[in-house]
């Protein structure tokens, strides 16, 4: 073992303290322990690899405090690379030393570090330093550009430094990422000029203020440039839109960037992949600087104040797949040239002012064209539509069958004008999770079929269906660049996501399930299934098969004309967090059963005609007294009417059916009294008419008088 060269032992599950007996190894030139459970510090063995050239720590669990001196005299070391899955770890920074190696490569991210480490100032080789998630502050450490004039990767993200300032020299950096900082003020004048060869470059998430500096027009090379969430305002300069061929990833979003036309004549991103530019403050008309970006795949420029129509060209981008232009003031029609395009699989157009009939043909996997002010019917040759977001404009007609649309997931029609009964086709919808057609006119009955629908009781649904989305790196053919470095992933998951919300109208609130959202953050949409058919028309019974669902979370039925009783079935929602019922015809009791539904949040059952007892215990000791509002026959905690002790055993053991029956009898008696009442008051005032004497006389005399008097009141 003493004439080993290379010993890599990374992602063994290697565990305890770096062993004394490497320090023998002194032929030893490369070591990797990378990604294991090491714990402790260098020992002080380490010195005696006086053959070391590359030597990788990360993703370890060490503590405490942890020195490097021990490679204090190791001369022919080149790569250095520390870092801690705990954040209990500090490197040494507070001894100076100076070292005897001149390193290629320096990597000590999440390692604590409130300093830069002194060691680093005696550097001159450096071609790649990664000093990333720490707790550096201050100044950007630009003085490494001056001492190491061959530096092509600088990574700083994840730290607090607070202020960037250029040197005056020319530097060939390719790879700079100071995110997620607490930078602010002016973005620097002379960035542009300091850093001509620059590929990529990462400021999101930090506080620039002012415009964009002209000189990022001379970096000519430049493929990505993210300097989304900051509070950049003004114009980008026109020597930027014109001279920067090479940009492949723009992201800009969450400034308040305005003025003019967004993106011009005369824009040259002809290399363009992936452009965002949402949310910002542009008011004009989309410009026509992107006619000439043939390659472009995504696009956003929702979240703006743009006007005017839709340019018909957007719709000729062969290669575009995503196009983002919700929450704007854009105008007019769908333009004509969507049904021709081949390569786009999803459109947002939701919140704007779009009017007009649907193309009846669009070949979508994701369509959202929510709040708007859409006319006619629902398209229905939607073959490979998997989610279908209409809700809010003003279609009317049925709703279709949807029989070729075997993928779809999402269906929200909500809000809308469409009429006549649910089509039973609704039920071959196998890989449905959220059913909302609330706010409509639909009428008859709930097809009793609906339990067909999976709302995720089949196992062959995709496991990577998340958030509703499928935006892989892979898809959006992310490059990765030389020097060991790789752009995160948060780069772009944060741009390719969408935010879905599924809103249940329950107790005059919304619950809300989100999706989506920064860094890929779990959605609800993954576990989310519901079923929302409330404020229409509809009448007739629950069907009890619908409480053969166990996977449903959300079932709003209320603001109907449904008349059953409850079905007891319902106890096999097991999954059921809202159930609304309210604002119905409903009779009988509340089933027992149902208070074994141990994630029931919100129930509603109030207006109704329930009587009996209150089912309590478990979740149902949670709902106050609104839930039963409008049922004056309820009684039992927690409303105040209290119930007959000699009827409670009685009814505590009755189910929903059972009770209803009773219910039902006591009104045939209700009714058949009425009616009889009324027959025996007819018949008895029939009788007295026959009788010949001075009242019947007087009476019917007033009668004629009256009549008269009315005639003469009439034209």
């Amino acid at each position: 073992m003493k004439n080993l060269r290379v010993l890599d032992l990374r992602r063994n599950n290697v565990v305890g303290k770096l062993p004394l007996c490497l320090g023998s190894l002194n032929k030893l030139r490369v070591l990797d322990l990378s990604s294991n459970q090491l714990i402790g510090s260098l020992p002080s063995t380490f010195s005696s690899l006086e053959s070391l050239q590359y030597l990788s720590l990360l993703d370890n669990n060490f503590t405490g405090l942890f020195s490097l001196k021990p490679l204090t005299n190791l001369t022919k070391l080149k790569v250095l690379k520390l870092s801690s899955r705990s954040d209990m770890v500090q490197v040494d920074t507070k001894r100076k030393w100076q070292p005897k190696f001149q390193l290629s490569v320096a990597v000590l991210r999440s390692c604590s570090l409130e300093k830069i480490p002194s060691f680093l100032i005696f550097q001159k080789n450096l071609r790649l330093v990664d000093l990333s998630s720490n707790k550096l502050s201050g100044h950007i450490p630009t003085w490494l550009l001056a001492n190491n004039s061959e530096l092509k990767v600088l990574q700083l993200q994840n730290n607090f430094f607070t202020t960037f300032q250029m040197p005056s020299i020319v530097h060939t950096l390719q790879v700079l990422d100071f995110s997620a900082n607490e930078i602010g003020g002016m973005f620097p004048n002379n960035i542009g000029h300091a850093l001509p060869e620059m590929v990529e470059m990462n400021g999101s998430f930090n506080g620039f203020q002012g415009e964009f500096p002209p000189s990022m027009g001379e970096m000519k090379n430049i493929s990505f440039l993210d300097m989304s969430y900051n509070n950049f305002s003004g114009k980008l300069p026109r020597s930027f839109l014109t001279s920067c061929f090479s940009l492949k990833y723009l992201m800009l979003s969450h400034n308040k960037f305005s003025g003019g036309q967004l993106l011009p004549k005369g824009t040259s991103f002809t290399s363009l992949l992936v452009l965002r530019i949402d949310n910002n403050l542009y008011k004009e008309e989309i410009g026509v600087g992107l006619r000439r970006s043939t390659r472009l795949e995504f696009l956003d420029m929702s979240n703006n104040l743009l006007k005017g129509a839709i340019p018909s060209w957007i719709f000729k981008l062969s290669n575009l797949e995503l196009l983002f232009l919700s929450n704007n003031f854009l105008e007019g029609t769908i333009p004509l040239s969507l049904a021709d395009h081949q390569s786009l699989y999803l459109l947002d157009l939701s919140g704007n002012l779009l009017s007009g009939a649907l193309p009846s043909h669009m070949d979508l996997r994701y369509l959202f064209l929510n709040s708007n002010n859409f006319t006619g019917s629902v398209p229905s040759l939607l073959e490979s539509i998997q989610i279908l977001d209409l809700g809010n404009n003003k279609l009317s007609g049925s709703i279709p069958q949807f029989v070729n649309s075997h993928d779809l997931r999402i269906l929200l029609l909500r809000g809308n004008n469409l009429t006549k009964n649910i089509p039973r086709e609704l039920c071959d919808l196998s890989t449905i999770q959220v059913l909302d057609v609330s706010n409509n006119k639909l009428n008859g009955s709930i097809p009793s079929c609906l339990f067909n629908l999976s709302f995720g009781v089949r196992e062959d649904m995709s496991r990577d269906f998340r958030y509703g989305l499928d935006f892989s790196l892979k898809r959006l053919k992310l490059e990765f660049y030389r020097f060991t470095f790789v752009v995160e992933e948060l780069a772009l998951q944060e741009y390719i996501t969408k935010e879905i919300g599924i809103d249940f109208l329950v107790k005059k609130r919304y619950d809300s399930y989100l999706s989506g959202g920064s860094n890929f953050r779990k959605g609800m949409i993954d576990f989310m299934y519901g079923m929302d058919l409330s404020n229409n028309e509809i009448s007739g019974d629950i069907p009890a098969e619908l409480g053969d669902l166990p996977k449903v979370n959300a079932m709003n039925l209320s603001h109907n004309f449904l008349s059953s009783s409850i079905p007891s079935s319902f106890s096999n929602l097991k999954a059921i967090e809202s159930l609304d019922l309210s604002y119905n015809m409903l009779h009988g009791s509340i089933p027992y059963q149902i208070s074994s539904l141990t994630f029931l949040a919100v129930f509603d059952v109030s207006h109704n005609n329930l009587s009996g007892i209150i089912p309590q215990g478990r979740q149902f000791n949670t709902f106050n007294e609104r839930s039963y509002l409008g049922n004056p026959l309820l009684c039992g905690p927690p409303t105040h009417i209290s119930c007959e002790a000699k009827k409670i055993p009685e009814e505590a053991n009755n189910g929903g059916e059972e009770e209803g029956d009773e219910d039902f009898l006591d009104m045939l008696v209700f009714y058949y009294s009425t009616a009889s009442t009324y027959v025996t008051a007819l018949m008895g005032i029939f009788l007295l008419m026959c009788f010949d004497c001075p009242w019947h006389r007087a009476w019917l005399c007033s009668v004629d008088v009256f009549i008269a008097f009315v005639k003469r009141l009439l034209p």
